[in-house]
């Protein structure tokens, strides 16, 4: 269990976590014909747009109630009701999602009573579903805000009903990508269930290009889908943030849960298939046991590479626990451990101590590790320090591919192992030359040093019992 220590600086410096209105976005964009809307001002809007869009190199649907200082001081209703019918008539999603900003939430909205007064004024919204969560940006991250995000769509849309007993809900962390939920789906359909994925980032953010544009989120869950998760087997979550989403349609619908803390590495994947095999009813694949004897190989061929490695890693809780876990299987030392909020998921950290802080605080904390792991904020100080930097995380801005990066699952926790291991073979001091030096009277006495003589050569006898031709016998034959 690592002791959590909160930092006490003035300031943050490069900061590590992302606000709340940015991961409940992130939420919402993993639902089919919606738009999310944060109610501020504009700025708050543009800011999280410019790293959802450097991150997925996609075009993301995300509009602001844009408040102004009369609209901050007197209260946002005018523009609730401005955005909503603006939306309505422009994109005409199926769902409204609206999460508040700082500001908002320091003047004391209330969105919800503003949400009721809207829908008896303007009936033509009567066909559109709104969802509100409350994230402030001056508490909690990232992952907060997704966390709220999800129980809130939990509890506005989802029913109760007739359990099917081959659907499973699928509660995403929001450090999968859309490749990880990928992969899960396929594990899970594998096993002749129907998973049905709340929220999937997988539809709408994979990086596909659509038919036609609709100016809301393309792909994702539909409506439908959400509704029907009230009629699920069993909810599986992936990493402590998806908990509270999970208790919420257990006391909607009564739907037994699953947390898995986390989804990389080898015990924890053996575990969630025969979590899959027991409801089901049926036998692993064959696949999967070859994947995981892969895996097995991968880790042998890896620990070479990681074993003994000084490692300083800055993420979000349950990134942090599942990077930070498998790093500590692969024979690495978990030296410096940085986080943005309090979790559960710090009580299952293999490391003495998690530091809530920024990338500051890594920095220092790195100086004497080998490998830097966080998001692409870190670079700068991975060049001062002169260390290799593992990107993970939200946002990975300098590389492309973030949407198919996977990590979990035998084939994924198999990738990072072989990402890891090659950023440290690329990284490895090897032999030259140079490294054997002689002194500089050695290198005087070598080049002083006569070369030695050539030795004298005898050849054969040309028949038997004839003496060999010499030197010596030659001069002796001519005098």
């Amino acid at each position: 269990m690592a002791n959590v220590v909160e930092s006490k600086k003035a300031c943050a410096v490069n900061p590590l976590k992302m606000s709340q209105p940015l991961g409940a976005s992130l939420a919402f964009l993993g639902l089919d014909a919606c738009m999310p809307v944060m109610h501020g001002s504009q700025g708050c809007t543009s800011f999280g747009l410019v790293l959802l869009v450097r991150h997925f190199k996609e075009s993301i649907p995300l509009q602001t109630t844009a408040m102004n200082e009369v609209a901050s001081i007197m209260g946002g209703y005018d523009n609730i009701e401005a955005a909503l019918l603006n939306i309505h008539k422009r994109a005409n999603p199926k769902i409204i999602a609206i999460c508040s900003t700082g500001l908002t939430e320091t003047k004391g909205d209330d969105v919800d009573g503003y949400i009721v007064t809207v829908r008896k004024r303007k009936p033509e919204l009567a066909d559109t579903e709104i969802v509100y969560v409350s994230t402030p940006d001056y508490v909690g991250g990232f992952e907060d805000g997704y966390q709220h995000a999800v129980t809130a769509i939990v509890k506005t849309l989802v029913k109760p009903l007739p359990v099917q007993a081959d659907q499973i809900t699928l509660l995403p962390g929001s450090h999968l990508s859309p490749a990880d939920i990928d992969e899960l789906r396929e594990i899970i359909e594998s096993f002749g269930l129907k998973a049905v994925v709340l929220p999937d980032i997988s539809g709408s953010l994979d990086g596909h290009i659509p038919p036609d544009w609709r100016g809301t989120t393309l792909g994702g869950t539909t409506l439908e889908q959400i509704r029907s998760a009230g009629a699920s087997a069993l909810t599986i979550g992936v990493g402590e943030q998806t908990r509270e989403a999970a208790e919420a349609l257990h006391a909607i619908a009564g739907t037994p849960l699953r947390i898995f803390a986390r989804l990389m590495g080898l015990e924890v994947n053996d575990q969630l298939l025969q979590c899959l095999s027991v409801v089901s009813g049926q036998s692993v694949p064959a696949k999967y046991r070859r994947q995981r004897s892969q895996l097995l190989d991968a880790m042998l061929d890896g620990h070479f590479y990681t074993g003994g490695v000084k490692v300083a890693i800055a993420a979000e809780p349950d990134l942090l626990l599942a990077v930070g876990s498998l790093l500590h299987e692969m024979g690495a030392e978990l030296r410096c451990c940085i986080s943005t909020t309090r979790s559960a998921a710090h009580a299952l950290l293999p490391a003495p101590q998690v530091t809530l802080g920024d990338l500051e605080d890594l920095e220092r904390g790195a100086a004497d590790c080998d490998l830097l792991i966080t998001h692409s904020h870190g670079r700068q100080a991975a060049e001062r320090l002169n260390k290799p930097l593992l990107r993970i995380g939200f946002p990975v801005f300098d590389r492309i591919g973030n949407a198919h990066r996977r990590m979990v699952g035998y084939r994924g926790t198999m990738d990072f192992i072989f990402e890891l291991a090659n950023t440290m073979l690329a990284n490895m001091e090897h032999h030259h030359p140079g490294d054997w030096p002689l002194t500089p009277e050695a290198q005087r006495a070598a080049s002083a040093r006569p070369a030695p003589a050539p030795t004298a050569t005898v050849a054969a006898p040309p028949c038997g019992g004839c003496a060999p031709s010499t030197p010596s016998s030659l001069a002796a034959a001519s005098a």
